[in-house]
């Protein structure tokens, strides 16, 4: 009888163990919870048994229920009883199930501690014997009250860590919110997939030190973007420094890039290079597609080996620069012809952003569109300057080869022509200069969407599906479009010969 109880002892204590060492990982409230109630009624022999943690208003938060119908109300009412004041001070006790209005014999409750704090209860009810029913003893009593109080800091750990998983999310969203911010006030603006796309990459490159190659043709925001990318980085508070590798004389650029040192020439004075202005920031180099191939060379062994030696210099200096470029040249066709190093083009291109043109994110043209109003009406204090309706549809109507620069500049132009507090289509036509001629050409609203379509049709070389993405529709809608303008041109040619016929008629001979 002795070896029996002993062995009963040792199940127990492993029970213990190993629920210490469930518990010690990262685990969900309702897997603390579950485990508890069913070790506490497998153990102790129980024939039902319900745990469940307790939120600070001491209201029944998670429940896990073993052979009893457990519902919250009739939990919260117990809780609340005058009988389980002892338990709410920290006691095992014992009760009838009468008790607490509950269909057992025996109920035996223990409270779920952690500093003091009462988090949980665990509750099993009607030992099990083979003679039938016993009572539980002081042994239950003590190994209940172990299991509780072992799932006791189990669960204030579930909370911190979904506390602090609800913050990281609110964090994320807040950071999010402020990163469109930052994007927006850098003219970044829009909600195109595409464009989307660029700003999803952006956020998630731009914590890191990876070079990034920007391609895109001219205008699309390449600076702008490159500019974003060092202020959402760990390096935002370092110095950003911007240079236009096509803008320097390639007899200036070596020494713009690099430094140069006193002495080198008659009168030259010694100056840093971009390289030395950017350390511990970053370098944007725009249009790298257009730097020579021994400059090339020299980009190469600074970027591999990290380190600078200005034009006259015998000294390597350390420079600890990100690296951004930019081009809106073809620099795979450029390898293939020899004008560009493969090995520099590969060391360049560890993240490509591709930035699209502003005619195929049209939807985002109305966005950019008041972004720039409202930049450039605070600029020439105009902050009440509006777009007219027809103003707007010109806008849309245009196909903006300089893309989203031609767009700040026409509503920059505008901004300083209008009349009134009102931006109309003269503004605008003012503005764009030649480049209105297209949109002069009036007719109704059918007849412009018929030139717009035939337009989108011709950059898309007769491409239906190409066409009608760019246009936002789906194929079919496009094809129904294009019957009902057939269909109408058609009709309107044949009114057209129908009157020119009567006109014969009338005149009693040919034109």
């Amino acid at each position: 009888m002795t070896v029996g109880r002993d062995g009963w002892r040792q199940a127990r204590l492993e029970t213990v163990l190993d629920l210490s060492l469930a518990l010690a990982g990262p685990r969900r409230e309702t897997e603390v919870i579950e485990e508890l109630v069913h070790r506490a009624v497998g153990l102790l022999d129980a024939r039902s048994g319900v745990a469940f943690s307790l939120l600070p208003d001491l209201s029944p938060g998670v429940i896990a229920a073993v052979g009893w119908e457990a519902d919250r109300g009739s939990l919260a009412g117990a809780v609340a009883s005058p009988l389980l004041a002892g338990v709410r001070d920290g006691a095992v006790i014992r009760l009838a199930g009468d008790d607490l209005g509950q269909p057992f014999a025996q109920l035996l409750i223990a409270p779920c501690l952690w500093r003091e704090q009462l988090n949980g209860l665990v509750v099993v009810a009607d030992k099990e014997a083979r003679g039938g029913s016993a009572e539980f003893d002081d042994d239950d009593r003590t190994f209940l009250r172990s299991l509780a109080l072992l799932a006791a800091p189990a669960i204030a750990s579930c909370r911190e860590l979904d506390e602090a998983q609800r913050q990281r999310q609110v964090l994320e969203d807040e950071n999010r919110v402020l990163r469109a911010g930052v994007a927006e006030q850098a003219g970044l603006v829009g909600q195109s997939p595409s464009f989307r796309r660029v700003l999803e990459l952006v956020q998630r490159v731009a914590p890191t030190d990876v070079t990034v190659l920007l391609r895109g043709e001219s205008g699309t925001g390449k600076e702008r973007v490159a500019r974003l990318i060092h202020s959402l980085s760990p390096r935002a508070n370092a110095p950003f420094v911007p240079i236009n590798c096509a803008a320097v004389p390639e007899t200036l650029l070596e020494a713009e890039l690099f430094g140069i040192e006193r002495g080198v020439a008659t009168g030259v004075a010694a100056r840093i290079g971009k390289f030395e202005l950017a350390s511990g920031g970053t370098l944007f180099l725009d249009e790298v597609g257009d730097l020579s191939g021994v400059l090339q060379s020299k980009l190469l062994r600074v970027v591999q080996e990290r380190e600078v030696e200005r034009v006259g210099g015998r000294q390597r200096l350390h420079v600890d620069v990100r690296l951004i470029t930019a081009t809106h040249r073809d620099l795979e066709a450029m390898m293939a012809t020899g004008e560009f190093r493969q090995d520099l083009y590969y060391r360049l291109r560890v993240v490509e952003l591709e930035l699209p043109p502003l005619r195929e994110r049209r939807e985002d043209v109305a966005l950019l569109a008041h972004h720039f109003l409202r930049v450039h009406g605070r600029r020439f204090k105009r902050d009440g300057l509006s777009l007219s309706r027809a103003a707007l549809e010109l806008l849309l109507r245009h196909d903006y080869p300089g893309n989203v620069r031609e767009l700040e500049n026409l509503l920059e132009a505008a901004v300083a022509l209008a009349a009134t507090d009102q931006i109309d289509t003269g503004d605008l036509r003012l503005a764009m200069g030649g480049s209105a001629r297209e949109d002069d050409e009036g007719g109704t609203l059918d007849e412009v969407v018929r030139r717009h379509v035939v337009r989108t049709l011709e950059r898309c070389r007769g491409n239906r599906t190409a066409a009608a993405r760019e246009l936002g529709i789906d194929r079919s809608t496009l094809y129904r479009m294009l019957v009902k303008q057939d269909a109408t041109h058609d009709a309107n040619s044949s009114n057209a010969e129908k009157a020119r016929q009567n006109r014969l008629r009338d005149r009693g001979g040919a034109e």
